[in-house]
């Protein structure tokens, strides 16, 4: 069976580029808490699109859609969900609240895991959630012809309740040690428990759910204003990619945590520059509405949509950002590209 190590491992993943990389997370963590201090209440929009947007690419990346409506109505309003897929992200959305709210209290342990994945399931009438695999089960992938292959054998059934208490025990441990980063733990542990595949479904997204109670715990926190989530569901190739490449030869001990740590800590990177470039935007209290919609636009390379401006000034409403858009095109500086849904902005290159 798989020996579970977050004590000796660790020590060979150190490599220039994992330090370069957690030194520059370690100085975003201190940035982000300056951040949180000063505009408390102007990032209270932000934790409110970060959930949606987490609720909606997290169940996505597995397969389960709505409606852009639906899901604000779902997340919001706390809409009771209608049909399968609804139970599954109304679940999804509330052990995402669970976390944000009490992520303190919310151990790392096999007990706590179960309560989490029933929470996932609270909606549906399966009797799978809250309960460990009761069958052996396997990641397969399907070729362009749609042809199927096993990828990857997960731990067999009857092993799974052991190799969960294991990796719990072992990690709570580390942790406890302070003898590594916990940025080096954290996606040691993520990648452990994708292996196990503990549950018959949900595994993909209690991962994820998983991997921002672990960075909440240790004092990482801008998962609650930029969707982290979101993120992995833009990379989602890459992310299959590092998967396959640390997981192989897991079970024989000689898998390579490597692409897998690499791979989460650009994603935290990319989740803590977005936050301080929304920051940014939130205290450009002393310009106009429509000069801090410009400067959103400024800073962007490439088209641009109205969601995404309103995302990086949820302050400014709707009816303003679409009058700037339109005083915008009308004086020649943007482009409109499109129409309908898809509709966006190109800049032009006329300045002032």
């Amino acid at each position: 069976m798989k020996a579970f190590d977050y004590i000796e491992t660790p020590k060979a993943l150190l490599t220039p580029d994992i330090v370069a990389m957690l030194t520059s997370i370690h100085e975003h963590k201190g940035k982000q808490e300056l951040f949180v201090e000063a505009h408390a209440d102007a990032l209270t929009t932000l934790v409110e699109i970060a959930k949606i947007q987490s609720t909606g690419a997290s169940n996505r990346i597995e397969g389960i859609n709505t409606t852009d409506k639906r899901l604000e109505e779902l997340v919001r309003d706390k809409s009771a969900p209608l049909g399968r897929t609804e139970q599954e992200i109304a679940g999804y959305r509330d052990v995402l609240a669970t976390i944000h709210e009490s992520y303190d209290y919310i151990y790392p342990r096999p007990n706590v895991l179960l309560q989490l994945h029933k929470q996932l399931y609270s909606f549906s009438k399966s009797s799978i959630g809250g309960s460990y695999k009761n069958a052996d089960n396997y990641i397969a992938e399907t070729d362009s012809e749609g042809n199927e292959s096993v990828r990857f054998q997960p731990v067999a059934a009857f092993l799974t309740p052991t190799a969960m208490d294991s990796i719990c025990d072992l990690f709570s441990k580390a942790v406890e040690k302070d003898e590594h980063d916990p940025l080096l733990l954290i996606p040691m542990f993520i990648l452990d428990f994708l292996c196990i595949h503990p549950f018959n479904d949900g595994n993909g997204r209690m991962s994820r759910l998983l991997t921002l109670l672990l960075l909440y715990r240790a004092g990482y926190i801008v998962g609650k204003y930029i969707s982290i989530e979101k993120l992995i569901e833009n990379s989602k190739d890459t992310y299959y990619e590092v998967l396959q490449a640390s997981s192989a030869a897991w079970h024989e001990n000689r898998n390579d945590y490597l692409p897998f740590i690499r791979y989460y800590l650009g994603v935290l990177q990319k989740a803590y520059n977005e936050f301080e470039e929304r920051v940014e935007y939130l205290s450009q209290k002393g310009l106009s509405k429509p000069d801090r919609i410009k400067a959103v636009i400024d800073r962007k390379i490439g088209k641009v949509t109205k969601k995404e401006i309103m995302q990086s000034v949820p302050d400014i409403s709707k009816v303003t950002v679409e009058r700037t858009l339109t005083a915008l095109v009308k004086a020649g500086y943007l482009v409109k590209i499109g129409g309908g849904r898809s509709v966006a902005y190109g800049k032009t290159d006329k300045q002032g």
